[in-house]
C-alpha cells in the first residue's frame, strides 16, 4: 500500500484535515496489530493485508454520528482497538477534552490495547472487565464493533450512558432485521448511515434509549 493510499477520506466532516501525525499513529496501531495478530487473534488474518479500509477506515467512520464534544466515550469490546483506539487516536486532535476508556475481558487483548495506547502516544482507559459487570459509566457515547445483536448492545448502552447518550455500533448487513427485533425490546430514536467500506453494511446511533 502506498502512503497516499492512507487517507480517511469520507469517513466524518473534516477527515481530509486530519494531520499526518495522526495518521501516523493510526498506522503505528494498524501495525502493532499485524505484529501481536499471530499470538493473540486480535482480527482475522485475511483482512490483513487490506487493514487500513476494513479497520481503520471503518471505524473512523463512527465519527459522522458522534457527538462534537464528548466527554466521555466508552468503547466495548475493544479487541484490537476497533473501533475504540481509532476513536481516541482522532480524538486526541478533534476532541482533546474527551477521555476515552476502552473494555475489553480478554486480558491479553487487554494487553495489548495498553502496548498500543502508549506506543502511540494516546492517555486511553483500558478497563479489563466485562461491560455488564461494569458499574455504570456515565458515557456520553457508547461504541462497539462486532459484539454483539442490537438487543444485548441496547441493554449495555442504556446501562452506560447519561440520559442524553448516544450509542453508535458498526452493525453488519442485517442490521435492519437486528432493528426491527431490538424495537421489541427498546424504544429509540435511530440514525443510520451507510457504510463507507461496506455498501450493505451500516453505521447506526441510538438515542433515547427506553426499555418497554
Amino acid at each position: 500500500m502506498m502512503a497516499n493510499e492512507y487517507d480517511l477520506a469520507g469517513c466524518f466532516p473534516g477527515a481530509e484535515s486530519v494531520s499526518r501525525e495522526t495518521i501516523e499513529k493510526l498506522r503505528r496501531h494498524l501495525e502493532l496489530v499485524g505484529k501481536w495478530n499471530p499470538a493473540i487473534n486480535l482480527v482475522a488474518r485475511s483482512t490483513l493485508p487490506e487493514g487500513w479500509s476494513r479497520h481503520v477506515r471503518d471505524s473512523a467512520q463512527i465519527l459522522a454520528l458522534a457527538p462534537e464534544s464528548p466527554r466521555l466515550w466508552l468503547d466495548l469490546g475493544s479487541g484490537g482497538g476497533f473501533p475504540g483506539l481509532v476513536v481516541a487516536i482522532l480524538l486526541a486532535e478533534r476532541a482533546p477534552g474527551c477521555r476515552l476508556r476502552l473494555v475489553e475481558s480478554d486480558l491479553r487483548k487487554a494487553t495489548f490495547l495498553r502496548e498500543a495506547a502508549r506506543s502511540c502516544g494516546i492517555a486511553a482507559d483500558v478497563v479489563t472487565d466485562r461491560a455488564e459487570s461494569l458499574a455504570p459509566a456515565k458515557a456520553d457515547v457508547v461504541s462497539a464493533r462486532a459484539l454483539a445483536p442490537l438487543a444485548d448492545l441496547c441493554a449495555l448502552a442504556h446501562r452506560h450512558l447519561v440520559p442524553e447518550g448516544r450509542a453508535i455500533f458498526l452493525k453488519g448487513r442485517e442490521h435492519l432485521a437486528e432493528l426491527d427485533l431490538a424495537s421489541l425490546q427498546w424504544a429509540f430514536t435511530s440514525t443510520l448511515r451507510p457504510s463507507i467500506t461496506d455498501p450493505a453494511a451500516a453505521v447506526v446511533a441510538l438515542e433515547s434509549l427506553r426499555h418497554v
